[in-house]
């Protein structure tokens, strides 16, 4: 579901995406990506980082799908008091770079949603998605996330759920996967849910300050470890 406006109270926004994060944190793709590829995003500082969004289109999306895409994920998980959002942590990079690789198969689906999405909002809000509010941005991702954004040949494939869970799903992954695949940039996704990182093995002192609150988090992309660098030589 689409987060609450980010004035309402309830859940707390690190709750939420405590849960949310918590079994893709450390995930991987299911089909490797390419390893050589350098993620030279992830030395860069914050400021440098929030100038290096996208502006412009992606490799696999024009630059109004991009635009239509940047607002959707912003709107999942928003930049706001509680530390940065899916696009400070660059969920866009690695939607796309899954699209050029592991995930080349959803490139269509994501060009017939973005498109299907613009124009449910235009017909049912009386505007293109990226010009509406912070609330009706909301309200239209519920309407996808439910399946009743249809009527006027809207023109999704299938059930807008899907598309909007296909498009959360990477989003997830992108913020809170390993860096290795393009997202989680400066580990921000990590730090967002204070996820200890990747540790191929936890003493038992270890476990209790974990379980105390205290443990220093590692920052580390599993592929720094001897065991992954062997896989991939292989």
């Amino acid at each position: 579901m689409a987060e609450k406006p980010r004035e309402e109270k309830g859940i707390s926004r690190r709750d939420m995406l405590k849960t949310a994060g918590a079994a893709g944190a450390a995930a991987l793709i299911p089909v490797p990506l390419d390893a050589s590829t350098t993620v030279g995003a992830l030395e860069k500082t914050s400021t440098e980082l929030l100038a290096a969004a996208p502006a412009g289109p992606l490799m696999n999306l024009t630059a109004h799908e991009t635009e239509i895409l940047s607002a959707m994920v912003d709107r999942l998980i928003p930049s706001d008091e509680m530390g940065p959002g899916a696009l400070d942590a660059g969920a866009l990079r690695y939607i796309d770079r899954a699209l050029s690789e592991a995930e080349s198969d959803a490139a269509e689906a994501y060009r017939n949603g973005l498109t299907a999405l613009d124009r449910y909002s235009e017909y049912s809000r009386g505007k293109p998605f990226t010009e509406l509010g912070d609330k009706e941005q909301d309200s239209v991702l519920i309407d996808l996330q439910t399946g009743s954004a249809t009527g006027a040949g809207v023109g999704f494939v299938g059930s807008s759920g899907a598309f909007f869970n296909m498009v959360k799903s990477h989003t997830w992954q992108g913020v809170f996967g390993d860096p290795q695949y393009g997202g989680n940039v400066n580990f921000t996704g990590w730090d967002l849910i204070n996820y200890p990182g990747v540790r191929m093995r936890v003493s038992r002192e270890e476990q209790r300050r974990l379980e105390e609150d205290q443990l220093e988090p590692v920052r580390r992309s599993a592929y720094d470890f001897e065991q992954f660098q062997a896989g991939e030589e292989d």
